[in-house]
C-alpha cells in the first residue's frame, strides 16, 4: 500500500504538480508508524546491551581476582545457563518477526524520503510567507494519526510549524492531548526550555493543558482498548501524566466555563465510569461463582480423603507419594480459591470512585484471576492424583490419559482468560506509554 502510494506521489511530484497540501496530507494520512513488534525488538537489543555490559564488568572483575581457569568455568556456566534462559526466547521471537520488521523499516524510510522531497520542493518553489498553507493541515492530521516522525520532520524543516493551530486554536501538543496521540505528546520530553510554554498555555476558552486532558478521548481511540474499566484507566493515566507536567496552579485553575480540570474530567467521564463499574461487577460476579464452587469442592475433598481412614484415623494411603500430591494440591487449591473469592467479593463491595480504576481495582482483579488459575490447576492435579490412587496401583499406564486430560481444562483456562490478564498487567504495571522516544532535540 505505502509503496504504491509513494511511487504515485513521486511520479506526480516529478511532473511538478505541487499546487496544494494534497501530497503532504496524503503522506500524513498514510504514514507508517512503528509497530509494537519493532518497539519490542528494539527493547531486546537494549536489554542485550545492558546484560552484556554487566557481564563484561563481572568477567574482568573475576578474571583479575581468580585467573583464567575460573573465568572459563564461569563463562560457560553463564553462557549456557542464566544468559541462555533470559535471552533465548526473545532472540527466537526476533528472528521470526525480522522479515516483517525489515519490510516495515523499508516502507517507513521510503515515506520519509518522499516527505523530504516534498519539503525541498516547498522550500524551492514556494515563498516562505506561504509555507504554512502547505504544512498546517498535514501536521495536524499527522498529530491526530499519532505519526510523530512526520511531525518531527516537518518541524525540523519548518520550525514555525510547531505553532500550527486548528480551527479551535489548539496547537499540535494541545491537539495531541485531545486526540490521545501519546507519541506526539512524548515529543515534549525531547524539547529544551521551550516545553515550559506548554505548562501554562491556554486555548481561546481558557482551557489549560490539563483541561484538555480531562476531556473524553475520541471514540476511535477508546475502542482500541478492551473493556470500559481499562478505558477509564487509560484516561486516568493521561490525566495524571499531564497533571504532573503542568504548573501546580493549573491543577485548580478554572476555564471560561468556571470549571477546574477535575470538574471537567468528572463530567466528561461520568458515563464511562458507570460502564466500568458494570463491567467490573459483572466480571467479578462470574468469577466469584467459580471460586466459591472450587472452595466447596476442595474443602469437601479434604474431609473425605481417597481410600478412607484406618481405625486409628490415619488415611490409608498416607505413605503413598500420590496421596501427598493430592494433599498438597488440595490445600493449595483451597487457600488460593478462598483468596480469589475474597478478592472478587472486595471488588463487588468497592465504592468505584474514579481513582480506584487506576490501580486498586485492576490489581484486585489481577490477584483474583491469578489465584483462581492456581486453584483450578491445583484442584485438577488433586483430582488426577485421586484417580491414580484408586485405579493406578495396578496399572501405572493410567498416568498417561490422566496427564493428557488434566492439561485440557488448564489449557482452556489459559487460552480464554490469559488475554485479559495480559491486558490488565500491561496496562497497570507495564511500561508507561509516556516516555522519551529518542535523544534528538525536537524544538
Amino acid at each position: 500500500m505505502y509503496v504504491g502510494l509513494a511511487n504515485d506521489l513521486v511520479f506526480h511530484y516529478n511532473r511538478g504538480s505541487l499546487d496544494s497540501d494534497a501530497v503532504p496530507m496524503a503522506i500524513a494520512q498514510n504514514f507508517p508508524c512503528r509497530s509494537i513488534l519493532e518497539e519490542y525488538t528494539r527493547n531486546i537489543d537494549i536489554m542485550h546491551g545492558r546484560v552484556e555490559a554487566v557481564f563484561r564488568k563481572a568477567f574482568y572483575s573475576v578474571y583479575n581476582r581468580c585467573g583464567f581457569l575460573l573465568v572459563g568455568i564461569v563463562w560457560w556456566i553463564f553462557l549456557f545457563g542464566f544468559y541462555g534462559i533470559i535471552m533465548l526466547f526473545p532472540l527466537i521471537l526476533k528472528l521470526l518477526v525480522s522479515p516483517f520488521i525489515k519490510e516495515r523499516v523499508r516502507i517507513r524510510k521510503e515515506a520519509i524520503n518522499l516527505l523530504a522531497k516534498v519539503c525541498e520542493s516547498i522550500k524551492f518553489r514556494i515563498d516562505s510567507s506561504n509555507y504554512h498553507h502547505y504544512y498546517t493541515n498535514p501536521i495536524l492530521e499527522a498529530t491526530r494519526q499519532n505519526a510523530y516522525e512526520f511531525v518531527e520532520f516537518i518541524v525540523s524543516n519548518f520550525p514555525d510549524a510547531i505553532w500550527c493551530a486548528n480551527e479551535d486554536g489548539h496547537n499540535i501538543i494541545q491537539y495531541a492531548v485531545i486526540s490521545r496521540s501519546e507519541k506526539v505528546y512524548n515529543l515534549l520530553y525531547q524539547m529544551s526550555e521551550h516545553k515550559n510554554v506548554y505548562r501554562t498555555i491556554k486555548d481561546p476558552y481558557g482551557n489549560n493543558l490539563l483541561h484538555l486532558a480531562a476531556r473524553l478521548a475520541p471514540n476511535d481511540k477508546l475502542n482500541r482498548i478492551s473493556g470500559a474499566a481499562l478505558q477509564i484507566q487509560r484516561e486516568l493515566q493521561w490525566f495524571k501524566e499531564v497533571e504532573g507536567f503542568v504548573c501546580p496552579l493549573n491543577i485548580i485553575q478554572k476555564n471560561s466555563f468556571d470549571e477546574t480540570p477535575q470538574m471537567v474530567f468528572t463530567r466528561e467521564h461520568k458515563d464511562l465510569v458507570s460502564e466500568g463499574e458494570k463491567w467490573m461487577k459483572s466480571t467479578a460476579e462470574s468469577y466469584t461463582i467459580t471460586a466459591a464452587l472450587i472452595t466447596t469442592i476442595v474443602f469437601a475433598a479434604a474431609i473425605t480423603v481417597p481410600g478412607g481412614n484406618k481405625d486409628t484415623g490415619i488415611p490409608t494411603f498416607t505413605n503413598n507419594i500420590a496421596f501427598k500430591i493430592f494433599a498438597i494440591s488440595d490445600a493449595i487449591s483451597l487457600f488460593t480459591s478462598a483468596t480469589s473469592l475474597l478478592m472478587f467479593l472486595s471488588i463487588l463491595t468497592a465504592r468505584f470512585a474514579e481513582q480506584d480504576f487506576l490501580f486498586m481495582l485492576p490489581t484486585k482483579l489481577i490477584i483474583g484471576l491469578a489465584t483462581l488459575f492456581i486453584s483450578t490447576t491445583a484442584m485438577i492435579s488433586a483430582f488426577g492424583a485421586t484417580l491414580y490412587l484408586v485405579f493406578g496401583q495396578s496399572n501405572s499406564m493410567i498416568l498417561i490419559p490422566i496427564a493428557v486430560l488434566t492439561c485440557l481444562p488448564i489449557t482452556s483456562f489459559v487460552t480464554l482468560q490469559f488475554p485479559l490478564v495480559v491486558d490488565l498487567m500491561s496496562a497497570t504495571y507495564g511500561c508507561s506509554i509516556f516516555r522519551k522516544q529518542n535523544d534528538s532535540i525536537f524544538y
